[in-house]
């Protein structure tokens, strides 16, 4: 297979100010735009036909869908600059609301005019609520959700269920989340009203309400008293948005997005994305739908295609937490629209690097010597300006660049792979650049393993 998709030249990119030689590309000003609403595309036959391309429209730009969203978790996508980020193509970055509240404060950011201003980025931007980061980080689960997202949850160790809901018991209630501060250990505590306010201070284009993440080790009765809570805090997401919306008049309007919890249950997750699409406080809706929570790798089609069966039509989805090219098709072919994921870039600060034939690591000694680029034929700045061994080296040598050149070329990736989804989708090629695409990938990923 020619992976064009890695090359994206000029002709077919639609969002890059310039090409990879071109390293730091002129930020013109968003063109002036609605500051809300959905466009829908093309339509994909594919699967349960709920796939499609469309634009979102924001405040400082729109967002041609599916799309790839890169994460700068604090206010910043690691290892690179703002210029770089646009280079290789993103749309629009997404920060996180606890790691921002806690350093530098949102209050900080409101100061400076919004994230986008604070950190130099002229296109949208996303912020999650943070609930993820206070449970896992903030109030201790982080080695559970390592092991559910890593595919090693023991699910029927009826001790460890007991122990995991006495854990979640022991720091949320039907008010919020209390939790500890990872920098200093200092006591907070988060609630809808409290997440609300801090994402309008960040000034994001698009937020999300805030919600009880749960893990799959939590049993199907704590997952409906989850449910309750989770929808009751939408109620107050939507009320406190719209009195904030009104008393920061000044600020460009911030759209507020559902998620939607249920875990791997039908019945729930159906139910969630039902009760959040008809969900109105006074005149107030939800923008559009975040999926999240407990999504088992090997259902998570079918989970996102049982949400989106229940959501509008004519309302952006975005799904959680997900950067691997197998999820990325099943995922649009349910009715996702745009991702968000650390992994490109967290990967690339340990060496490894995508490719349309798997993942390698560059630290390997058999690319001592190789003289070529990460990829052959790849577009990106790393990929036509450095070798294998010249990066290879800067990882040996512990230069900073070495994470810099790694994780442009990882975004890039990405970015560009779901570019390619959306162009095939218009083009009326998906199936068979998903076919050829993911048999490569696969294919190149189980010889690596093999080794």
């Amino acid at each position: 297979m020619n992976a064009h998709w890695i090359e994206a030249p000029l002709a077919e990119t639609e969002k890059t100010s310039a090409a990879a030689s071109s390293f730091f590309p002129v930020l013109e000003a968003p063109a002036v735009t609605a500051d809300r609403g959905f466009t829908l595309g093309e339509r994909l036959d594919t699967g349960a036909g709920l796939g499609r391309t469309g634009v979102i429209h924001t405040a400082h730009g729109d967002i041609a869908t599916p799309a790839f969203i890169p994460v700068g978790t604090k206010a910043n996508v690691k290892a690179l600059v703002p210029e770089m980020v646009a280079g290789l193509g993103a749309q629009a970055v997404l920060a996180n609301a606890y790691h921002l509240y806690l350093q530098p404060g949102s209050d900080l950011v409101d100061a400076a005019g919004g994230l986008g201003s604070f950190m130099g980025w002229r296109g949208p931007t996303y912020t999650d609520s943070g609930g993820f980061q206070v449970l896992s980080l903030g109030a201790g689960f982080k080695k559970v959700l390592s092991e559910e997202f890593s595919g090693n949850a023991d699910t029927t160790n009826e001790a460890l269920l007991r122990q995991v809901v006495k854990a979640s018991r022991a720091v949320v209630d039907d008010d919020g989340v209390i939790f500890h501060s990872h920098i200093d250990g200092t006591a907070h505590r988060f609630n809808p009203e409290v997440s609300m306010g801090i994402q309008h201070e960040l000034g994001s284009d698009i937020m999300f309400a805030f919600d009880e993440l749960t893990s799959l080790l939590h049993p199907r009765s704590y997952q409906e008293e989850s449910l309750d809570r989770t929808e009751a805090w939408a109620v107050r997401c939507l009320r406190e948005h719209k009195r904030l919306t009104e008393e920061r008049s000044h600020r460009p309007y911030q759209q507020l997005w559902g998620v939607v919890q249920g875990a791997q249950y039908e019945d729930l997750r159906r139910r969630a994305a039902r009760t959040l699409a008809q969900m109105e406080v006074d005149g107030q809706r939800f923008d559009g739908f975040g999926v999240g929570g407990a999504l088992e790798k090997e259902n998570l089609g079918t989970i996102v295609s049982w949400v989106c069966e229940e959501l509008p039509e004519d309302l952006p989805r975005h799904l959680l937490g997900i950067s691997e090219p197998d999820d990325f098709f099943r995922a649009v072919e349910a009715g996702a629209d745009t991702f968000d994921c650390v992994n490109p870039s967290r990967v690339a600060r340990n060496g490894s690097i995508y490719t349309p034939d798997g993942r390698y690591n560059i630290t390997n000694a058999r690319f001592r010597s190789d003289f070529t680029p990460l990829v052959e034929g790849c577009g990106c700045y790393t990929c036509t300006h450095f070798t294998r061994a010249y990066v290879r080296h800067l990882f040996k040598a512990k230069e900073i660049l070495a994470s810099t050149l790694a994780t442009i070329h990882n975004e890039w990736f990405t970015v560009r792979l779901v570019d390619g989804i959306r162009r095939s989708i218009a083009e009326g090629t998906y199936e068979s650049f998903r076919d050829e695409m993911l048999g490569r990938y696969r294919v190149g990923a189980l010889a690596a393993k093999r080794g």
